[in-house]
């Protein structure tokens, strides 16, 4: 899926959340959060934390897919990204 908008992230965290059973309380405690926070994100409050939304997607297992590529044709593959490598080549050009 394609998510252009805070809103459309907070829909899809939300709606994941359900699937999952979970009530606000309980996703926050999760991810260390107050459960206003779930509430601003899942209102598509655009001021949240980059940590804190990728923590809860994490806590969603929702992937997070930074292709740039367009979409493939349905059967085809893909070559995945791998974030961790880019994060750990920022860090040592921060050393």
């Amino acid at each position: 899926m394609l998510i252009r908008t805070p809103a459309e992230l907070g829909a899809v965290l939300r709606d994941r959340r359900k699937k999952l059973k979970l009530d606000q309380s309980t996703f926050a405690k999760r991810i260390g959060v107050s459960r206003q926070w779930v509430i601003e994100v899942e209102h598509g409050h655009a001021r949240a934390e980059l940590g804190l939304i990728l923590r809860a997607l994490d806590a969603l297992d929702i992937r997070l897919d930074a292709s740039t590529e367009q979409a493939p044709a349905r059967g085809a593959t893909r070559q995945a990204i791998d974030i961790n490598a880019i994060v750990a080549k920022a860090r040592k050009k921060k050393a």
